[in-house]
């Protein structure tokens, strides 16, 4: 591993309540939730005046409010969010390098070779300061030599401050802290590392390499790896995404054949223009629904590479039938494209014709234009949820603060 590497991760604290009490000031020192108001919403965001009754992101918003009735509740907004984020991507892309936005509110930096002009430290100092000052938002971050110790340095930081780990301890540092630190242990694998006796790091780090090897195959590798502190990958600005997907949850499970048929095609529809939009081509459709009993099924097919509506969405319908059973209650629906590949629509020399070609073009100008439903379908009209971001210019998806579970 490259042992003169800096690497900086850069976190907004609390992001969505921090952009809202620069709206109204109001809200300063009281317990705030943001996330879908139903009962099927999740917290998206909270304060952590919140987080001392137990409420934690992407908890229910049921239970949040049952641990902190006094909470102050906003659905949020997504646009405000980005616009935020925007005017902090801004000022880094200025000041540094190289950096990766991860999320809406994350960001790695390569600070390599910097300390040989100003001082990596100095220099992530100087950035977060202006970042507070321009934005008023609150930020932490993490300086190390790699990716995971950043993070969990930032993690350590917060609220609103900045640690450096020194080059040699990072093992040292992550020692005494809860496996669930390292980035990619989620509850399943946590779990499964406390049924082992395995609750902190330092456990870890004193088993061999072989016997997580053993217990979780790959992925015990990579926990190694990072419980050590060991981690090379490095900071990518933009990543080819394989795969674009949209889903849906209802507010009430239900059997309305004609609502979920419609809100399927919205669905497809639109992921096929961004397919266009990007200049992608899909290979395979996968269709996704949850019942009401939380059962889960997928089906999957591989096609011919297209970005045709008239050849996708009867596929994407097919895989619907496949899996729908009318005497249970739907709770959610997913279509996903993925084998994606660059290149234009592929002209079918024997149904495609210069009307269906000439069609295209003329919905996705005016969809460039007026909006990504300037044109669509008409049984289609009633999904006016349907995640409407552009896959490929290399921003993260925007985590959307009314999103529901």
């Amino acid at each position: 591993m490259n042992q003169d590497r800096a690497i900086v991760h850069m976190d907004l604290d609390t992001f969505f309540v921090s952009c809202e009490r620069l709206l109204d000031r109001k809200l300063i020192g009281k317990p705030v939730l943001i996330g879908g108001t139903t009962d099927r919403g999740v917290v998206a965001s909270c304060s952590y005046e919140a987080r001392t009754f137990g409420v934690h992101s992407a908890m229910p918003m049921r239970m949040a409010r049952m641990l902190c009735p006094e909470a102050i509740i906003l659905r949020g907004n997504s646009g405000i969010y980005s616009k935020f984020s925007n005017m902090v991507t801004e000022i880094i892309k200025e000041g540094v390098p190289l950096y990766e936005k991860s999320s809406i509110d994350e960001f790695y930096i390569d600070l390599t070779g910097m300390d040989k002009f100003f001082g990596c430290h100095q220099l992530a100092t100087e950035l977060r300061a202006r970042i507070i000052k321009e934005t008023g938002l609150p930020i932490s971050f993490g300086l190390s030599l790699n990716k995971t110790v950043s993070k969990v340095a930032t993690g350590e930081a917060k609220p609103n401050n900045q640690i450096q780990i020194l080059k040699g301890a990072e093992k040292r540092f992550l020692a005494p802290l809860s496996i669930r630190k390292i980035p990619m242990v989620g509850d399943v694998t946590f779990k499964s590392l406390c049924d082992l006796g395995i609750k902190h790091i330092h456990t870890v780090q004193k088993m061999p390499m072989e016997m997580m090897y053993k217990v979780l195959g790959k992925n015990g590798l990579s926990i190694w790896k990072k419980a050590n502190g060991i981690d090379e990958s490095p900071v990518v600005p933009y990543r080819e995404r394989q795969s674009i997907s949209t889903e849906r949850t209802f507010d009430r499970d239900t059997t309305d054949v004609k609502k979920l048929e419609g809100i399927i095609m919205a669905m497809a529809e639109n992921l096929i223009y961004q397919l266009r939009r990007g200049n992608k081509l899909t290979a395979c459709v996968t269709f996704k629904i949850r019942y009401s009993d939380f059962n889960t099924y997928t089906i999957q097919k591989r096609i011919p590479y297209s970005s045709a509506d008239h050849k996708i969405i009867p596929v994407v319908m097919s895989l619907y039938k496949k899996l729908y059973q009318r005497r249970l209650l739907v709770r959610l629906i997913g279509v996903k494209f993925s084998h994606l590949v660059e290149g234009g629509y592929q002209i079918d020399l024997f149904e495609d014709d210069e009307k269906i070609i000439n069609l295209y073009q003329a919905m996705d100008k005016m969809r460039e234009r007026y909006g990504d439903r300037a044109v669509i379908k008409a049984s289609g009209m009633h999904a006016k949820s349907i995640s409407r971001w552009n896959p490929f210019n290399g921003e993260p998806p925007p985590l959307l603060a009314n999103r529901r579970i």
